[in-house]
């Protein structure tokens, strides 16, 4: 779960190109909250990147995922966004569906909803277009929180549970699914973003010497 970082044009359309993600401070499956002071953290990373771009950032809306079911946002999602839209008209939601299996496909599948709320509470979908785009640092470095967010609200969740237990042997047992659940995130998702962003920085890497060798056959040409 996060927030969404980007611009509004003059047409009133939203553009993302970053984002903040937080940590989850309400366990429960059904809801998604976001706390006031994890929207001032949004608000003045959107500051620090208006410095940076020299664009005018702002928080444009909120995200979360919907693991193994399905994209459509819940009434709890709906009443949630209402509220965010008291804040702001434009603010949207954006859902993703991950974990999805389909019987005629060996792989997951995912999808993803943007909405808003209308008048009624009711979901209003609306258009999202995703463009191919260069990643930038700031998206490098966001998604580099990812695993130590997971990874502290697994131990958090750890301690809340096992902090109330008394047995030796269930506080062993409680340890040591903590361990499993730790090595499974580093398996899932920990070990994949650094092979993914290794693969990427080998891939720069390649079109850095290709252009150096562009280069200076240009150099050749213009010195003849």
């Amino acid at each position: 779960m996060g927030l969404l970082i980007g611009e509004v044009d003059d047409m009133n359309i939203s553009h993302i190109s970053a984002c903040v993600i937080l940590h989850r401070s309400d366990k429960q499956p059904d809801r998604v909250e976001i706390s006031p002071e994890q929207l001032c953290t949004a608000s003045t990373a959107a500051e620090q990147l208006t410095h940076k771009l020299r664009r005018p950032m702002r928080v444009l809306g909120w995200y979360h995922s919907h693991p193994h079911i399905t994209v459509w946002p819940s009434h709890v999602d709906v009443r949630t966004q209402s509220m965010y839209q008291t804040m702001d008209p434009l603010f949207v939601g954006l859902i993703f569906s991950v974990f999805q299996s389909d019987k005629g496909s060996v792989g997951n599948q995912f999808q993803l909803t943007c909405f808003q709320a209308n008048s009624s509470s009711e979901r209003r979908d609306v258009q999202v277009i995703v463009k191919n785009s260069q990643l930038e640092q700031y998206n490098v470095e966001e998604i580099a929180k990812l695993p130590r967010i997971l990874a502290q609200e697994e131990i958090e969740k750890h301690d809340e549970e096992n902090n109330e237990c008394r047995d030796l042997l269930a506080e062993l047992h409680n340890e040591a699914y903590k361990t499993l659940n730790l090595v499974h995130l580093i398996s899932k998702v920990s070990r994949p973003l650094y092979e993914d962003l290794e693969a990427r920085l080998v891939t720069t890497n390649v079109r850095i010497r290709e252009m150096e060798k562009v280069k200076k056959k240009l150099i050749e040409i213009l010195a003849l």
